[in-house]
């Protein structure tokens, strides 16, 4: 399990990449168009998109590696048992909101598609086709998020074992 766990996380950050060369693309296409004089229609609107995939889906796989902004200089400050509750606690929380947010998301994607909703831009997408990858990364954080909750309820701590391996590796 924690391998496809892993192997999910690695393929949105993938994704995540992949859409960051798709806002890099539709930013030369739209620089190019002004320097040859030909117009692009949508590519703001195809940049913003592939921006806000880029972010959703990257967001699993910066919290599996432990790059978001954690709270480790307050929870430090405690004892093991107190820090465990209060990390049991942020995690259930967190788990709640992602699971709600993955569910607003997927629910937009439906309701979109249900009334045909598409963009106000000259290009006429969609919506629904963009706002999949904001789902599919909402979902992936959620799974990413109840999973570390799993493992701090199992007490084992992925963060503070990097952590220790880290601090290691300075002192040598």
């Amino acid at each position: 399990m924690r391998k496809a766990l892993d192997t999910l996380y690695d393929a949105a950050a993938w994704a995540a990449a992949f859409f960051m060369v798709g806002v890099l693309a539709m930013v030369l296409a739209s620089v190019l168009g002004r320097l040859f004089g030909f117009n692009l229609r949508g590519s703001d609107a195809y940049a913003g998109y592939s921006m806000a995939a880029a972010a959703f889906l990257a967001l699993a796989h910066t919290l599996k590696r432990g790059e978001h902004i954690r709270v480790n200089l307050f929870l430090e400050r405690f004892g093991p048992k107190v820090t465990h509750a209060l990390e049991l606690w942020s995690h259930a929380a967190g788990t709640f909101f992602c699971a709600v947010l993955a569910i607003f998301c997927a629910r937009l994607v439906w309701q979109s598609w249900t009334f045909n909703d598409i963009s106000q831009g000259n290009d006429a997408t969609p919506l629904w086709i963009p706002q999949i990858a904001m789902a599919a990364g909402a979902i992936v954080l959620f799974v990413a998020m109840a999973d570390d909750f799993v493992l701090h309820l199992r007490r084992r701590h992925p963060h503070a074992t990097r952590k220790a391996e880290t601090e290691m590796k300075h002192m040598e």
